[in-house]
């Protein structure tokens, strides 16, 4: 028997575990980054911030990577590679939003008072004037765009998946809703004005009417969100609901619906939210008017859209007022829409099926 008989043959194991860099090596990376941005982006190239930041977000995403790929190998260089990146669209996708909202704030806060609440524009010239007229006009012409809109979306919804699946009438409301989804505002108010015209003669406007083009651009939506959420119910809970008798009407208001009025909720709010903005279907139908006007029926109705677009439009010799009423109205429209999707939020948390016991 030779050495080589009895000798144990060696084994390669791959080792289980590698080397890794201390949890302060990405900040670490980026506080070197802008060093080395302020030194060469803002002292040699004079470009100040932006090329401060440019200079340093190279650095990182050749440093940080190639640091992790000498210590922890190269599949752990390529996963911080791809978190630089990651990062980086993120912080690039924020900047205008983090821009707008500071813009909005800024220059909308200081105005703001009971009296910009409590005050129309009706006789104002100059200041002392408010938004009341356009507040309630943007409330009272969504409210009614949205009773129009949630209970036709929210049927149209049920019956392409309760009722109408893969029929030939079915598939032509699908598309029309997707057609809707991607028409442009405008046209909606050109439809809506059309409407109106023919029943009511040329240069008609009222509130109403807004109410009904803005209807047009939420239908769509609360179509579109509804069937999704409806699609998400196991179908478990309809047979069994089946199994002990249940009629099928009574499955969906007593077992479908309630389970997902969550995201339900969720898709009228994100309508709404959608519509609040809308400016050209609005100045088409409800037309421009510095008094308060509670009727939707009867004469022009001014909203926050139309009121802030005619301010910087034409603001007349009182341009400096007329554009801090602007800025006030914009930051309100944008807490309007912020507080109605935190509602939605907490309304989708109460109204969400409770889990466990």
């Amino acid at each position: 028997m030779t050495d080589l008989d009895t000798k144990p043959a060696e084994t390669h194991l791959a080792p289980l575990s590698h080397a890794t860099l201390p949890g302060w090596a990405p900040w670490a990376t980026v506080v070197v980054g802008l060093v080395v941005g302020a030194i060469v982006g803002g002292v040699m190239l004079g470009g100040g911030v932006v090329a401060t930041v440019v200079v340093a977000w190279f650095v990182v995403v050749l440093a940080l990577p190639l640091w992790s790929r000498a210590v922890e190998g190269g599949r752990k260089g390529t996963d911080r590679l791809v978190t630089v990146l990651v990062w980086s669209t993120f912080g690039l996708a924020m900047i205008p939003l983090v821009s707008l909202t500071w813009q909005v704030v800024s220059k909308g806060v200081g105005i703001l008072s009971p009296q910009f609440f409590q005050n129309s524009m009706a006789g104002v010239l100059g200041s002392g004037g408010g938004i009341y007229h356009a507040l309630m006009g943007t409330l009272i012409i969504t409210a009614l765009a949205t009773l129009i809109s949630v209970p036709i979306g929210v049927l149209t919804a049920v019956y392409l998946v309760e009722y109408g699946k893969n029929n030939t009438f079915s598939r032509i409301i699908t598309f029309l809703v997707d057609v809707m989804t991607g028409i442009p505002s405008i046209v909606a108010g050109l439809f809506a004005y059309a409407l109106f015209v023919a029943f009511f003669g040329p240069g008609v406007k009222m509130g109403f009417a807004g109410s009904i083009a803005l209807s047009v651009l939420m239908i769509p939506v609360v179509v579109r969100s509804t069937e999704e959420m409806l699609k998400l119910v196991p179908a478990d809970l309809r047979e069994a609901s089946y199994a002990l008798g249940v009629p099928k009407w009574r499955t969906i208001t007593k077992v479908v619906m309630p389970t997902a009025v969550a995201g339900i909720v969720t898709g009228v709010t994100l309508a709404v939210a959608r519509v609040a903005g809308e400016t050209a279907p609005l100045l088409l139908t409800a037309g421009l008017t510095n008094y308060v006007n509670f009727n939707p029926f009867d004469g022009r109705m001014t909203t926050l859209p139309v009121f802030i677009y005619y301010a910087i439009k034409e603001p007349g010799i009182y341009a400096e007022e007329m554009t801090a009423y602007a800025w006030g109205a914009a930051l309100v429209l944008v807490v309007i829409v912020m507080a109605l999707n935190v509602v939605a939020r907490v309304i989708g948390g109460v109204f969400a099926p409770k889990t466990g016991r």
